[in-house]
């Protein structure tokens, strides 16, 4: 299934950013309500960032698995609703303590009672990803065993995973790995539950998948001879972009690159793998940094700033052959903003792959800016903003008052209006898909946006709240749905 077959709206909102009664939002009665929200507005397309479970810093683009769900959006009133926990418990679950107190005491009621066809669905479970959860569960506990510390500083046995050390930690740690592996059962269940309830009623369900995966993770910890390291587990190169001009010294992002020769030697089985756990979750993907899949930027370990790197080749082409050849056509939309070069629109263009369009980078330039709505193509997703973006009021509010002129004079709208000349701009587009993030349907400033690049703290905690949807609001974007041919009905 393409990724883009029909004109329609979407709404970007990560599920943490729900309202709801715990630390952050869940699948649970909150994330229905949000389903109703959308097919109420029009939108058709619920879009959110990666799924998996992040480190201390909360950013979703740097995981500890590829394939695994955060645990932290379990839904605590699902599982009382099934009866594996009792109303009252739930008053308490307000620190992370407590919750993973109620997730254990879940299991031990599921094992206890929990009827034949759900034990049923728990094996059929654990035989479907048997290629990564117990591997997972094991990192996580050993992880936890050693203070949190990464698996390149644990004991060498453990390290580079010797049968006998892996085996000794699975026997002492057996009751931490076998919560994981339940924790993973009950997030695919809630998700599955709540993707049917999605598309049950027109609403398609969009993900993101990084292209690279954090070094401090069950990926890189089971699979080190697909990546650039030596024989103590320490990256030869990492990845990164080049001086630009948004930093003259380029971004360190610090992922370890792949080793490409070995995955083309199996026919590229470890992608095969990822991508088709993504695929369980989702209805498309967005690929992040796709023009990595061309050439990345490639700076040595030791390096600090990304400033002496090299464009190391990349077989793309041969790895969505082989993508091609398991799964049919690719329901991808490739994430190709910056400098992209026509090697890299090729390789997009030969699978039919959509691009991106921010709005929020029309206009810094002339007419002929690639942004600009009246320079959009069909077969693209069209954003006012992103996760990584300011709000657009926000963004708005911060331009030169020259700029907020010449805004205003391509939209034909007044300045007090923002951001709904913007919002009204992206469903107007040929763009397929148009994407709004939560913020900008709210009119919400700088205050509230998701992330700031670039920084390590104060990122990725917005929540909104069920009170901020004025009376109306559903109403206005349905208006623009009809009007622009995005209706999801």
């Amino acid at each position: 299934m393409r990724a883009l077959d029909r004109r329609g709206a979407g709404l970007l909102l990560h599920p943490t950013s729900l309202p709801g009664p715990c630390q952050q939002g869940d699948l649970g009665p909150d994330a229905r309500r949000f389903v109703d929200f959308l097919v109420a507005s029009g939108f058709g397309v619920w879009q959110v960032l990666p799924l998996n479970p992040p480190h201390e810093d909360g950013s979703p683009y740097q995981a500890q698995s590829s394939h695994a769900g955060d645990p932290r959006l379990i839904s605590l009133q699902v599982l009382a609703d099934q009866g594996w926990l009792a109303p009252e418990d739930l008053d308490v679950a307000v620190s992370c303590e407590a919750r993973a107190r109620l997730l254990h005491l879940a299991r031990q009621q599921f094992e206890r009672g929990a009827e034949a066809g759900i034990k049923d669905a728990f094996e059929t479970f654990r035989q479907r990803h048997d290629h990564w959860l117990d591997d997972y569960g094991l990192f996580r506990a050993l992880r936890r065993h050693h203070g949190n510390l990464p698996w390149w500083q644990w004991p060498p046995p453990l390290r580079d995973r010797e049968p006998d050390a892996l085996q000794a930690a699975a026997d002492e740690l057996g009751e931490h790995v076998a919560q994981c592996v339940f924790e993973q059962f009950l997030f695919f269940r809630q998700w599955g539950e709540l993707r049917a309830y999605a598309n049950e009623r027109g609403v398609r369900l969009f993900g993101d998948m990084p292209i690279f995966v954090a070094l401090d993770s069950a990926d890189v910890w089971c699979d080190r001879h697909l990546f650039d390291l030596d024989e103590h587990g320490t990256p030869r190169h990492v990845a990164g972009v080049p001086p630009d001009y948004f930093s003259a010294t380029g971004q360190l992002w610090g992922n370890p690159l792949y080793n490409w020769t070995r995955m083309e030697a199996d026919g590229f089985a470890w992608w095969k793998r990822r991508l088709g756990s993504q695929l369980e979750l989702f209805d498309f993907l967005r690929v992040d940094h796709f023009r990595g899949f061309d050439a990345c930027w490639a700076v040595a370990a030791h390096e600090q700033t990304a400033e002496h790197g090299y464009w190391q080749p990349t077989p793309g082409r041969a790895l969505f052959d082989a993508l091609v050849e398991a799964f049919g056509e690719l329901p991808l939309v490739a994430e190709d903003l910056g400098i992209i070069t026509h090697e890299v629109e090729q390789l997009r263009d030969g699978y039919g792959l959509p691009g991106m369009k921010i709005l929020q980078f029309a206009f810094d330039s002339d007419a002929h800016n690639p942004y600009l709505p009246h320079n959009h193509v069909e077969n693209c997703v069209v954003y006012t903003g992103t996760h990584d973006n300011d709000t657009t009021l926000g963004w708005f509010d911060s331009r030169s008052p020259e700029l907020q002129h010449r805004i205003c004079e391509y939209l034909g709208c007044d300045m007090e209006d923002m951001p709904w000349p913007i919002i009204r701009s992206a469903f107007a587009s040929v763009a397929r898909l148009a994407v709004v993030p939560m913020q900008d349907v709210l009119a919400l400033g700088s205050a509230d946006r998701m992330n700031m690049p670039g920084t390590t703290s104060g990122n990725w905690q917005w929540r909104f709240r069920w009170e901020q949807l004025e009376e109306g609001l559903g109403e206005r974007v349905m208006h623009l749905c009809r009007l622009y041919g995005r209706n999801s009905a």
